[in-house]
């Protein structure tokens, strides 16, 4: 069984995700972490429910998006700044991220199949076992030959001039 926290906080976060979303940015505000405004948009359910958890648990402390596990598929999230955030095993299926702050994000098992990465901004992230089959990722920005030929390889799209 679990511990009171635990249960409380676990009903805190379903309570915020059956909000809308304008009432879920007022609750963010209050706890002080209305720049991360993308919770907004995220769905009801268990992934989910787990994630907001983590930002609710110590929102004083909170310094970069950990996101691991989520469930942020088929969402509009363009410039969004998830710099140094964690979004392992997250799944981010027909997501755009279209000139989004993706500095030294870990995607290790993402889920970015079909997902829109043109013109965002992706040094030094991490790609192990990430699945990226028809993910476009425009020119690139910011990965190294190397991590481009290794996503290629397993089925991301990419444009090699503007003029493509």
């Amino acid at each position: 069984m679990l511990n009171s926290p635990i249960q409380n906080l676990r009903s805190t976060a379903i309570q915020f995700l059956e909000q809308s979303p304008l009432k879920r940015l007022q609750t963010l505000q209050a706890l002080g972490i209305g720049r991360y405004d993308f919770l907004t948009q995220m769905r009801l359910n268990e992934a989910n429910i787990t994630c907001i958890m983590r930002f609710f648990q110590n929102p004083n402390q909170l310094k970069f998006p950990n996101l691991a596990g989520a469930d942020l598929s088929g969402l509009v999230l363009d410039e969004v700044n998830f710099i140094r955030g964690n979004l392992s095993a997250a799944n981010l299926q027909k997501t755009s991220l279209v000139n989004a702050d993706l500095l030294f994000v870990n995607f290790t098992k993402a889920d970015m199949r079909n997902a829109n990465l043109s013109d965002a901004t992706l040094n030094e992230t991490i790609w192990l076992d990430a699945l990226v089959d028809g993910c476009e990722f425009g020119l690139g920005i910011g990965l190294t030959e190397l991590q481009r030929k290794y996503l290629q390889t397993r089925g991301a799209k990419f444009n090699f001039s503007v003029d493509d």
